[in-house]
């Protein structure tokens, strides 16, 4: 029998916090499970720069990803497998629906657990949400955590 996974968004919020306690509880159900943490940067790759622009953008992104991972994946990391969980993180920069989707692909999840309400704010209410676009194009469960 292969090792269940389950993917969870993870981005910080108390949400996000409800969506990773929810995949230790379906984790300790299934018992033989890895959890894959992921933290999205929304990052969009249409921009139109100067070269310099483009070497700044570049450093804000490798900053991006080390606050990412200290102020909220590590500490989730480390709490997770101090628990006896087996436990994957992942920061990735660029649409949250997509890439929860592509690892969920990747690494033959079970389901992707993501949080109700995020960090997003106006423009998901504007232009749809993360839950909303992954629930309309998962190849998998996805389970919302209010």
């Amino acid at each position: 029998m292969s090792k269940t996974t389950f993917v969870v968004g993870l981005d910080g919020s108390e949400a996000g916090a409800r969506a990773l306690a929810f995949a230790k509880d379906r984790a300790k159900a299934v018992g033989d499970c890895t959890i894959v943490i992921c933290y999205v940067i929304e990052w969009s790759p249409f921009s139109f720069q100067t070269p310099e622009e483009n070497e700044k953008r570049h450093q804000r992104r490798e900053q991006e990803i080390a606050m990412a991972r200290e102020r909220v994946l590590d500490p989730a990391l480390e709490r997770a497998a101090t628990e006896g969980f087996d436990v994957v993180g992942i920061v990735r920069h660029g649409d949250a629906a997509d890439i929860l989707e592509s690892l969920a692909r990747e690494r033959g999840a079970k389901q992707i657990i993501i949080g109700r309400v995020g960090t997003r704010g106006l423009k998901s209410r504007i232009f749809g949400g993360v839950a909303g676009r992954l629930v309309a194009t998962a190849s998998v469960p996805v389970t919302i955590i209010p």
